[in-house]
């Protein structure tokens, strides 16, 4: 079977105070760029409130947590698992009876 390969582009994203280049697949540019502003917007937020107060690397550690944090209550609750849990077991017992 052949393996079909996804097109790679080059991709310049601005964080915070750097520029990035990245080899991105094509169809993935967008997110790239959307959670490079995710990352500002938090940054940018935290340096808002603790530039001058905290040191740079702590407030990005700050910005990191956010994101993180959000990424993880996402997780949950898009969580699935005991759903199929719960269908295996259905559909067992229905199996069984048929």
């Amino acid at each position: 079977m052949a393996e079909v390969k996804k097109e790679k582009q080059h991709i310049n994203i601005h964080i915070y105070d750097l520029d990035i280049s990245i080899k991105v697949d094509a169809e993935q540019e967008p997110l790239y760029r959307e959670a490079a502003s995710l990352i500002n917007d938090r940054v940018n937020a935290y340096f808002s409130v603790w530039k001058g107060r905290k040191a740079d690397k702590e407030i990005l550690y700050y910005a990191m947590i956010d994101i993180a944090l959000r990424f993880v209550s996402e997780s949950k609750r898009n969580d699935v698992a005991p759903y199929d849990d719960i269908l295996k077991t259905i559909t067992s017992e229905i199996e069984a009876v048929l």
